[in-house]
């Protein structure tokens, strides 16, 4: 198998730019002879593997959610419970200002405890949101003969949960009586203690400690299917163009026996990324991203800059694509035919590392959040952040889905958080005592998709 180093090499170290990078990278020979892993087969694994090459998917995977040393391996509960509530007129630098000294510097060990989420600062009015919208979205279509059947995936942490429930209970007691609400992880490992306390709080609240990419049994009732702030950690694999053939190539993270890490890429052999790229071709906005390769003032870019600099590899920049995402939809469409889709992410984020719909890559550092320019570094110490192109992903959507060309489905839409909010978050009720409305505390990058 031919494959092209492009020299990324990192050994590990906790601040990147404190590395030095070796120009010249190990021999093929010894990347070849390495056995190619995915995240399961290093979920057993107590330290972090060598002499192993793995796709950037199952290497950010492994890096984020292993049961024994990912960055997710071990969740604390949440410290907003410690302190008052955030008053809604409140600036968030002011909040997280606040918090960090209420919880002492920052460090590895309590870094996910200084990620804050839409849930926590916008309690309880966020989850009435999402729970005003599916009761209206249910009474219209299902109620009274059906329940209201509701999966939320990757709410370990029991934030949402209460405050849907809570709604529900309070304003819809008849639906309420019909509500069957099931938890599903992104790991067998993430379900948390105070997710378990808040539990039993509500009737039809249901515990299924599972990974949802080990699903495999079928939901035939209709239902909602929830993902907070979830799928911009699902786990992307990186390609590069050949900018003499155009022909796409996969990446693979080699680590060696002192857990140098090496970014190679070889012709596309993995299945799910075969998938991917044939489905995005049917998809309209398959190009719908700024700087791609394809475009004719990005791939003449690229080509004058390998003629400038011999030292310029004959590739072009890498582009993240969502494979986990796309996995995921393959799952909801084969196990959950029946559901109705609820995902709130970021569009957008700052400070990401080189390349086409890359991440954040970002950890603690003397107190303060410090971003990295490389996702090739130490697993568990670094969280991965991935923004979404939610134009592409209602093109997947639909074409996994609902099996219709892309444009064709109204109801399938990413509308912006705040347009959300203002028809759902009930502005009035969620006025603080001095007047500030909800929808002053506006997340412009953030999008809610449904479908």
């Amino acid at each position: 198998m031919h494959t092209t180093s492009l020299c990324q090499r990192y050994k590990p170290g906790f601040f990147t730019s404190v590395w030095s990078g070796n120009d010249q990278p190990p021999p093929e020979e010894i990347h070849s002879a390495y056995p190619l892993k995915t995240s399961r087969d290093t979920e057993s694994l107590t330290k972090p593997p060598t002499n192993t090459k793995m796709l950037v998917r199952d290497f950010i995977d492994d890096s984020l959610f292993n049961p024994s040393y990912g960055f997710y391996s071990k969740p604390s509960a949440s410290p907003f419970a410690d302190i008052e509530e955030m008053e809604q007129e409140e600036d968030h630098i002011q909040y997280m200002s606040r918090l960090a000294k209420s919880q002492g510097r920052i460090n590895h060990h309590n870094i996910q405890q200084l990620r804050y989420t839409l849930t926590e600062l916008f309690k309880p009015w966020y989850g009435y949101a999402i729970a005003k919208y599916m009761v209206s979205e249910y009474k219209l279509n299902l109620y009274p003969h059906k329940d209201l059947i509701i999966y939320e995936m990757g709410g370990g942490h029991g934030r949402l949960m209460p405050h849907i429930m809570d709604y529900i209970e309070r304003y819809e007691p008849s639906v309420y009586k019909r509500t069957q609400y099931n938890m599903i992880e992104l790991s067998d490992r993430l379900v948390s203690p105070s997710f378990i306390k808040h539990a039993p709080r509500h009737d039809g609240v249901q515990v299924l400690n599972q990974n949802i990419f080990d699903w495999n049994t079928l939901v035939t009732e209709q239902c909602f299917f929830l993902g907070m702030e979830v799928i911009n950690h699902f786990a992307h694999d990186a390609i590069r163009y050949d900018l003499d053939t155009l022909k796409p190539h996969q990446g693979i993270v080699c680590i060696d026996e002192k857990r140098t890490y090496t970014e190679i890429y070889e012709p596309i052999q993995d299945p799910l990324i075969t998938r991917y790229l044939t489905l995005r071709k049917k998809a309209r906005s398959k190009h719908n991203t700024p700087n791609h390769p394809f475009t004719s003032g990005s791939l003449l870019w690229h080509k004058m800059q390998r003629l400038l600099q011999s030292k310029t590899p004959n590739f072009t920049y890498p582009e993240f694509i969502p494979t986990k995402l796309f996995e995921f939809l393959e799952i909801l469409n084969t196990y959950f035919p029946g559901h109705r889709l609820v995902l709130t992410d970021y569009a957008s984020l700052t400070n990401t590392i080189e390349g086409i719909n890359a991440p954040l890559v970002q950890t603690a550092y003397k107190g303060l959040m410090v971003p990295c320019a490389t996702y090739l570094l130490p697993p568990g110490w670094y969280d991965t952040v991935f923004p979404t192109n939610f134009e592409l992903l209602r093109d997947m959507y639909l074409l996994t889905c609902r099996g219709s060309k892309a444009g064709n489905e109204k109801n399938v839409k990413a509308v912006k958080y705040d347009n959300f909010l203002e028809r759902y978050g009930d502005i009035e009720r969620s006025r603080s005592k001095k007047g500030a409305p909800m929808r002053l505390m506006h997340q412009p990058n953030v999008k809610v998709f449904l479908t």
